[in-house]
């Protein structure tokens, strides 16, 4: 048997596995969130509420440029685990070989694409005079490292999906750790621009690690000479898969356009630094379950592979209940103290009271967020592109962008924080549905 390969996802017991793969993952999104949430809470502390406002701005093209990165990630990892499962190892070690040559390709097109015609992009989402300046010196810094977070993100996922979440974890962590020591000092010499230099230096460094831990040739999936030519099977078996996560991500980007330009409209700048506030504190639970979904996917995926359903059912049921206990906690403690959390970030007393008045509504059901986002994520591990593309979709487009149109039209400033909690409700209940559909057909 080839060295490296991880035989026991289709014997070991599930509850195990998904505490090996899975709890790295967890540890090294929540470290990543906590880090996003301390540089966002120096920003706001050290250089004021527009630069808070700036940096929201800036959630449309980073969700663009995670689509891109996530698209092949995404689908590279899934396809390696099949692979894996299957035990066709020749075609998991081709599948690494085009996703460095796709990361390279997208990032160099995405940076040029973007830098060319940044302000009026920023100004599009919903900048002003005031919050143009901080948000156009911080996307300059991250594009320019664009090839290093987009290489750097699919290599990871690869290190997972090939039995190594361990080592994918560390990863995260020296990344996190780095950004952590570089970002006050840089915050303070270079302000809004400081942060985001302190984040491409430490996934450059990172990125290297992960570059020599997979050129090791005893491994299952590694570098080899020539491998790098793209395959169009390939490129199409890792899109096809990698679409779902793109789209969410990309009408991600659409939504949060939207959401500025509604919360500019009814509350102005502050308005927008208070999303910025709010959206760190969701991410800050969301990450966890990311963790939970990326443990579960190498999982899912090599079983689905091997044909072992009732594990495969197990993998997800149990992955769901931890997701809805991890929202479940994050609901109970932002609608308990949310003026506290939000005072982390700014003295200002007016942002204060928006933002912790958008914070509980925006929490109202968030204990089913979990769910829909493992139910998205299965899909996506056993290669049901279509299933886990629409499920993406269905909250973004069907349901959260009208709302958003809707809602404050009779409840104003209110009405743009609840289109959230709805659209996740009614998201929900038809994730809910397509799941226990799929889970009886594989069953018979």
């Amino acid at each position: 048997m080839q060295a490296g390969v991880p035989v026991e996802l289709g014997t070991e017991k599930i509850r195990k596995l998904l505490l090996q793969y899975a709890v790295p993952s967890i540890i090294a999104m929540s470290c990543s969130s906590l880090y996003n949430l301390v540089d966002s809470i120096f920003i706001g502390q050290f250089a004021g509420g527009y630069a808070l406002a700036g940096l929201a701005l800036t959630f449309p093209l980073m969700n663009l440029g995670t689509a891109f990165s996530s698209m092949i990630a995404v689908g590279a990892s899934a396809n390696i685990g099949i692979f894996l499962g299957k035990k066709d190892y020749p075609m998991a070690q081709k599948v690494l070989g085009n996703v460095v040559t796709l990361n390279f390709i997208i990032g160099i097109l995405y940076m040029v694409g973007v830098l060319a015609f940044l302000d009026p992009i920023l100004y599009f989402f919903g900048a002003s005079e005031n919050t143009i300046a901080p948000a156009r010196e911080y996307m300059q810094i991250i594009l320019g490292g664009n090839i290093i977070s987009h290489t750097y993100f699919a290599l990871n996922a690869v290190l997972r999906a090939t039995g190594l979440p361990r080592k994918a974890m560390n990863a995260s962590i020296y990344t996190v750790v780095i950004n952590a020591v570089l970002d006050p000092l840089f915050i303070w010499l270079w302000g809004i621009r400081g942060a985001a230099m302190a984040t491409i230096i430490a996934q450059c460094i990172s990125l290297a690690w992960v570059i020599y831990v997979l050129c090791d040739r005893n491994h299952v999936v590694h570098f080899q000479k020539g491998g790098y030519k793209l395959q169009k099977w390939i490129v199409k078996r890792i899109l096809s898969v990698g679409m779902s996560p793109f789209f969410m991500n990309s009408t991600a980007c659409l939504v949060v356009i939207v959401f500025n330009q509604g919360l500019k409209q009814y509350g102005g700048d502050m308005a927008i630094a208070a999303y910025g506030i709010v959206h760190k504190l969701t991410f800050l639970f969301i990450m966890v379950v990311m963790g939970l979904n990326q443990g579960m996917q190498p999982i899912a995926s090599y079983n689905f592979g091997a044909k072992l359903y009732s594990r495969l059912k197990e993998t997800v049921t149990l992955t769901a209940i931890c997701a809805i206990a991890v929202t479940s906690t994050g609901f109970i403690i932002c609608e308990i103290f949310p003026r506290t959390l939000v005072m982390m970030f700014t003295s200002d007393e007016s942002l204060i009271e928006v933002a912790a008045k958008g914070l509980r509504i925006s929490f109202m059901f968030y204990p089913i967020v979990g769910f829909q986002m493992v139910t998205s994520n299965f899909f996506r591990s056993i290669g049901y592109a279509g299933t886990s593309i629409f499920l993406s979709l269905t909250r973004q487009l069907l349901f959260l962008l009208p709302l958003m149109f809707i809602l404050p039209h009779f409840f104003g400033l209110g009405g743009i924080w609840a289109s959230m909690p709805a659209a996740d409700l009614i998201s929900c209940i038809v994730s809910a549905s397509m799941m226990v559909y799929h889970l009886r057909r594989l069953k018979e």
